[in-house]
């Protein structure tokens, strides 16, 4: 990384912190360290980090709740890193605002591959009103969506799911705020309605051929739409 970039990790274990800190220094990140959800909180007022490594099980407070006091004045990149692994803790974590969860142990590779990937700036893609990503293209004041140059109809509720992935490309969007979103507030439960368009969506967006998948189903959790530089 040319410029250091500020890495603020949130955890109790003091031997998770001193992982971390080698494995983020070596890739050029300048690490701050906080053991509480509390002190966490300060140090990323205090520093505007660019990205926070946040662990769910805090001494003072659960880590949820530091994401939701967090998101009230901050859009900073969090990684959530935590030992809990059921789907309803994954989903409550990135309703809360988590950028995205990888679990512990965790392999190194995959860490700094996931940090680089919140770290881009994705949602600024409406206000350029331009967002591609390998052979999708989305021109969001026209509505027009292109795959290898042409273009692809899609019905609106289609293009609703598309616009709201591409805003998050390369997140973790969780089945709950896709149906909320695309259908309104008394749809979170109807999972079925995700199901049928994400398959149709698939068909139209995809080229099987080209060994390039862009729709990524995170199992009992949501989905993700990969950039192009995610493998």
């Amino acid at each position: 990384m040319s410029d250091k970039a500020t890495a603020i990790v949130i955890d109790d274990e003091g031997q998770i912190r001193k992982l971390l800190r080698v494995v983020l220094e070596e890739r050029g990140y300048h690490v701050v360290e906080a053991e509480t959800g509390k002190s966490g909180l300060v140090e990323i007022a205090t520093r505007r980090p660019d990205v926070v490594l946040l662990d769910l099980g805090l001494p003072d407070m659960d880590g949820v709740a530091v994401l939701k006091r967090l998101r009230e004045w901050s859009h900073v990149p969090v990684l959530i890193l935590s030992v809990r692994e059921s789907a309803e803790q994954k989903v409550a974590a990135l309703d809360a605002g988590a950028d995205d969860y990888v679990t512990k142990p965790f392999d190194a590779t995959e860490l700094l591959a996931r940090l680089r990937a919140i770290q881009r700036r994705v949602p600024d893609a409406e206000e350029n009103a331009y967002f591609q990503t390998g052979h999708l293209a989305i021109d969001f004041s026209s509505r027009i969506v292109t795959v290898n140059g042409r273009e692809v109809k899609l019905t609106a509720t289609e293009y609703g799911l598309l616009r709201v992935l591409a805003l998050n490309a390369g997140k973790v969007v969780t089945h709950s705020h896709l149906l909320r979103e695309v259908w309104g507030p008394n749809a979170t439960e109807q999972s079925q309605y995700l199901r049928v368009y994400m398959n149709h969506l698939r068909k139209k967006i995809e080229l099987p051929k080209s060994g390039q998948k862009l729709l990524k189903t995170e199992s009992g959790i949501g989905y993700r739409l990969m950039l192009a530089e995610e493998k």
